[in-house]
């Protein structure tokens, strides 16, 4: 299997598992707060913002540019609280929506991009990981240690 078909794959595998880490959790539950000021609504929220970030980027890669400007986002904080601040007011249910649409775009955008972008040291690979399993990966396996320590 292609670098690219892997990489597709485990992004398509690990928002499975993500999306089934918050099933069944309560408006309540998604808002209530225990990793720093996050619950899992603005962990999926950030989730979002990064997607959106990186669709662009991705398409910026298709076309033979650099994804972003040198620096951009070299401070993951202040990004995650401003991603998270833009949908202060945005309904949970609205979240996982968003949640859905933005994977299915920023894989698109993905699958959209010529294999060798995929290789190690490719242009998409860091990015594309970054804000897609490697980003899950992390996020569910916290998502699920704290719902075992809840329940």
């Amino acid at each position: 299997m292609s670098d690219k078909s892997t990489m597709l794959r485990q992004a398509e595998e690990t928002f499975a598992e993500l999306r089934q880490a918050v099933e069944g959790l309560t408006d309540e539950q998604m808002r209530r707060v225990w990793l720093g000021s996050w619950g899992v609504r603005e962990i999926l929220i950030h989730i979002c913002g990064w997607h959106e970030a990186m669709i662009p980027a991705l398409g910026n890669i298709a076309r033979g540019e650099a994804p972003y400007p040198p620096g951009t986002y070299d401070d993951f904080d202040a990004w995650n609280a401003r991603f998270v601040e833009r949908k202060a007011g945005v309904k949970t249910a609205d979240v996982l929506t968003e949640l859905d649409l933005s994977h299915r775009y920023f894989v698109g955008a993905a699958a959209a991009l010529p294999e060798p972008h995929f290789a190690p040291g490719g242009a998409a690979r860091d990015a594309f990981d970054g804000a897609g399993a490697g980003h899950y990966r992390e996020h569910t396996a916290q998502i699920r240690e704290w719902r075992q320590r809840t329940s």
